[in-house]
This record gives C-alpha cells, structure tokens and sequence, in this order.
C-alpha cells in the first residue's frame, strides 16, 4: 500500500521509536505495511546512527529494495556506516544497473572495495557494465532479461518464464534471439497469454522490434522512450545484433530529471551539481558557481573596454550614456529568451543543425518584430519626456530614432545570437546548455555597446558631437 506523503510521515515517529527501542515486530509491521517508495521516503529522514539500525535489522531483500530508492549521496553514506559484511550482502543483491548506477558516482577506491565484495558472477556482471563508456545506452542496461528460442512453442515458453521470471527486471516484453543469441523480436507478454498453448513462438512473431545500440549516446534511448511512448523496456544490442540487455523506463525517468536539471542549472550560468542542492557542500558549490562567474565577470570588464573607445562622443553627449542599460538589457534579454527556446528545442529533438537556416530566418523577423515593439516603446518615453521636461535637449527627436534604431538592431542581434549558438554547439559536439542565459547576455552587452554607438552616431550625425 502506498501512502501520500502527509500520512507517510505520520509514521515517522513510530519507525524512529521502534529502531531506538530494536522492536524487530514493530520494526517488520512498519515493513509490511508500507510500500518500499514509502519507506525509503522516511529512512532519508532518519540520522545516520538510525540508518544503521535499519539496515542491519530488515530482511535483505527489504532492505535491498528500500535501498534502490534512496538517492546515490545517501545510498553512499549508508554504505559507508554500515558492517562490511552487511555492506556486501546489499551491494550482492542489488540490481545491475542500480549497482552500476552507484558505482560509477563514487572515489576509485570505493568502486574497488564495492567490487571486491561481490561474488564472482555479479563482479564479471558489474564490471562488463563499468567497461562500456560513461554517457553510453551500455551503463543503463540491465542483464536481467527474459529470452527464448522461436522455435519454442507457447507452451514451452510460458513454462519457462514461469521458471525463471521470478527475479527478472520486467515481464511486460519477452526477446527471442537465434542459437548466437542475436535479437531477432520483442514480444509482449500478451500475446502468449492470448494465444493456444500448441503455437510456435514463431507464429506470433512480426520481426518489428526497436533495439538500442550499447554504445549510442543515452539521449538516443531518452528519444526512443519519448517516440515509441507505449513501451517499458528496450532491448540493448551490441554491432553484431547480440541481445546483451535492456533499459527501462524507470532508468530513463531518472535520467531524463538528471539531464533536465544540469541543463537548468547550466542556463543559469553554474557547473552542474553532483547531488541536491541542500546536499552539495559549501566549497563544491563555491567552486562550481565561480566559475562562470568570474568568466561572466571578466567578460563584462571588455563592455567598459568597448566603451572606452566610444569616449569622445559620450563626453560630447552624455544623454547617450543614459540609455546603455535600456538598449543592453533589451538585447540580453532577447538573447536569453532565444538561447533558452532553442536548448530546449534541441534537447526534445526538435530542432537539428539541418534547420539552421530555418531558425535564421524565423528569428530574423522575430528579432526585428520584438525591436520595433521595444523601440516603440522607448521612442514614445523619450519624446513624451523632452516635450514636456525638456530632459533631453533640442535634439530629443532625432534621439529618439536613434535609440528606437537601436533598439531594433541590439534585439534583432541578441535573438540571432542567442538561437545560433546552441545550434553550432551541438553541431561541434558540445552541449548547448553552456551557452546559457547569463553567457549570451554578457556577449550581446560588448557587442550591444559596438551597434548602440555607431547607429548613434549614423542616424544624429553632428547634431550633438
């Protein structure tokens, strides 16, 4: 039974008693009567010190369970406080790509003590999964999978399910590989339900099945999920077509969060975080943010740069100064928006470097329409402000047009800029999130600077120089 979250930690105060108490029946009742996602949820709420009790007094299969759930930093810390004993069973009964999953994230040394504690076949198992390279569709997979022979019939092939299914990762798809082991269909556990006992498996066959290769990027098993959106589970092949796993929808979720929030992250200008953000600790995240920042920082130091060379003409105008925030902030802006349409875009799969010049156009115009709606704007405040203060001297029209001008070519330059960059980036092979938000608003406000001057100066000629 699983609880909403309210009524789960309710119960906190109970599970709490029970281990300080070492109830082993409260403590199994608890167990019994709560779904592992429930429990999970309040062992991550339990210190350390309780942590342990639990662990060390559970079931393994119960603690195992509850263990997969929790996140990786905290699957770490319990694993360093409990008996290595202890410690080998969980890590022995976990699935292989949770186990893979928490290995990958910790120290070499740590990896290597997890190893040694597994018995033979898990650590070959572990191991062949460590070996494929890190962002790959083979560290995802899971080796528990259900496959048979097409010349089986139905009845053969539900024996044997019922046989070995027990401690497999799904039952909702069945694979049938030739005498090599080379996947030759996926079929639905359905269809064997549904058909008579005597039927050949190759009867029920349609030869349509969708693999993944091991070595593709993740991101191309995030998009098959996302296209063939009925499905749990996809198998995973090697180059010679050989069956070596599947992912599942599970993983995926996981993964699809992960990649959403680094990405999230990055537009806001900051190295993507390897745990929570109340988890990271303060130096990681000093470290991690001043980065960008100090780039970010010794970008904006070449708009002052930029500025310098316009110095003559401020000194003769100083009302142009007035308006380099407005006309800067209105191209970063248009710039962020761009950047930020486009990642995503690029990240659903929207957009590819082959509609570069698609995007061009489409953000030509869009460029020019948002500038002239800003300039609008910005015109109608100045000449209404001259009129009636006089705040910008005689010439207050004709500056006018030439911050509305302006205005137009910084947002139109912004929008091209902001949408180009992701494209070109993932075309080189980069990830476009580090064109992020603050990144392209630091270059359009040098480059900004360079455009407001010189239309300036084209459209006021010697009126105020």
């Amino acid at each position: 039974m699983s609880l909403h979250k309210p009524q789960t930690q309710l119960l906190y105060p109970e599970l709490e008693q029970a281990l300080e108490a070492g109830d082993l029946e409260a403590l199994e009742a608890l167990c019994d009567h709560l779904a592992v996602e429930d429990l999970a949820e309040l062992v991550d709420e339990l210190e350390a010190s309780l942590r342990v009790v639990f662990f060390s007094k559970i079931p393994l299969q119960t603690a195992t369970d509850i263990f997969q759930q929790l996140s990786l930093p905290t699957q770490s810390e319990v694993l360093d406080s409990l008996p290595a004993a202890r410690e080998a069973e969980i890590i022995n009964e976990m699935d292989p790509d949770d186990r893979t999953a928490l290995l990958e994230t910790l120290p070499i040394n740590d990896t290597k003590q997890l190893l040694s504690f597994l018995k033979p076949r898990e650590r070959a198992q572990a191991q062949k999964l460590l070996d494929f390279p890190e962002d790959s569709v083979g560290r995802l997979m899971t080796p528990d999978f259900l496959a048979i022979r097409q010349e089986w019939t139905v009845a053969r092939a539900m024996q044997f399910i019922r046989e070995n299914g027990e401690d497999k990762e799904t039952l909702n798809d069945i694979y049938v590989v030739d005498e090599k082991g080379r996947l030759l269909d996926d079929i639905r556990i359905r269809e064997f339900l549904l058909s008579a006992p005597e039927c050949p498996v190759e009867d029920i066959m349609d030869g349509q099945y969708t693999a993944l290769p091991a070595m593709n990027p993740q991101e191309e098993a995030i998009q098959a999920f996302k296209k063939y959106n009925t499905l749990t589970a996809l198998p995973v092949v090697d180059e010679d077509g050989l069956l070596l796993g599947i992912v599942t929808i599970d993983d995926i979720l996981l993964l699809e969060e992960k990649e959403t929030t680094e990405d999230i992250q990055k537009l806001g200008g900051v190295e993507a975080l390897d745990t929570s953000y109340l988890e990271a600790p303060y130096w990681n995240m000093l470290r991690k943010r001043v980065g960008w920042l100090t780039g970010l920082f010794i970008g904006e130091m070449f708009t002052a740069t930029a500025m310098s060379f316009y110095q003559g003409e401020i000194s003769k105008a100083v009302v142009l100064a007035l308006f380099i925030p407005l006309i800067l902030s209105s191209g970063g802006n248009s710039g962020s928006q761009a950047t930020t349409l486009m990642i995503r875009a690029i990240a659903l799969g929207e957009v590819t470097f082959a509609d570069i010049w698609r995007v061009f156009r489409r953000e030509i115009l869009m460029g020019v329409g948002l500038g002239i709606i800003l300039a609008v704007i910005g015109c109608l405040r100045i000449f209404v402000w001259g009129a009636a203060f006089h705040t910008y001297g005689p010439h207050y029209m004709i500056l006018g047009m030439a911050v509305g001008v302006a205005i137009v070519g910084v947002v139109a330059w912004g929008t091209i800029v902001g949408a180009m960059l992701p494209i070109v980036l993932r075309r080189l092979g980069l990830d476009p999130a580090t064109s992020s938000a603050p990144f392209v608003a630091t270059f359009i406000d040098v480059t900004g600077i360079v455009i407001y001057f010189n239309i300036a100066m084209f459209v006021m000629g010697g009126r105020l120089f």
